[in-house]
């Protein structure tokens, strides 16, 4: 069973001025979006914390890092494509891209502490061990950032869980990014 996709015209009035503003800005509305406005407090909320993780400290190749990781450790196949787009049009380096697709290490020494402490509080439910946030602190980071990829988790398992329970389906969009976790 898959959730419905609604647009502008069918969803909660809650979220249609949402959908709207995304239809503007993409020209499109993502199907996340849409199946999430089902629901409009989840739709709001994900795109506040979105616009929130924005303002961290982290680079914008550092925030693709935590949501890919975050996705790829979720085994996510909507938001890897998604992200996957995005970091292209962010620019982002195309081997740290794959690295994190394929599971591999990054080959930057600080990218890398941050994909592995961000795969260590998702495998571990946030409780990261002692290593694992000496060896992210070691590598540059500081408690600040620690605790922001805590938000980027929440942010992107708030988006992982949403697909997984409603199926949601790739947009055209995002299908040249398509992604399956190899076993």
């Amino acid at each position: 069973m898959s959730f419905p996709v609604q647009t502008p015209e069918t969803a909660p009035e809650g979220a249609r001025g949402i959908l709207t503003t995304a239809q503007k800005k993409y020209g499109f509305v993502p199907n996340l979006l849409g199946v999430m406005s089902t629901a409009p407090s989840l739709v709001e909320g994900y795109l506040t914390v979105a616009k929130i993780f924005e303002s961290t400290s982290f680079s914008p190749t550092e925030r693709q890092v935590v949501l890919l990781t975050t996705s790829y450790e979720n085994e996510c196949e909507y938001c890897m494509a998604v992200h996957s787009t995005f970091s292209e049009m962010q620019k982002v380096p195309s081997e740290i891209v794959q690295a994190i697709r394929t599971g591999s290490p990054i080959q930057d020494l600080k990218l890398e502490a941050l994909r592995r402490f961000t795969s260590a509080v998702v495998a571990a439910q946030g409780w990261a061990s002692p290593d694992d946030i000496q060896a992210f602190f070691n590598a540059g980071y500081a408690e600040q950032q620690a605790l922001e990829v805590v938000l980027g988790v929440g942010l992107k398992t708030i988006s992982n869980y949403t697909t997984h329970i409603a199926k949601t389906p790739l947009d055209d969009a995002f299908s040249a990014a398509a992604w399956t976790k190899e076993a």
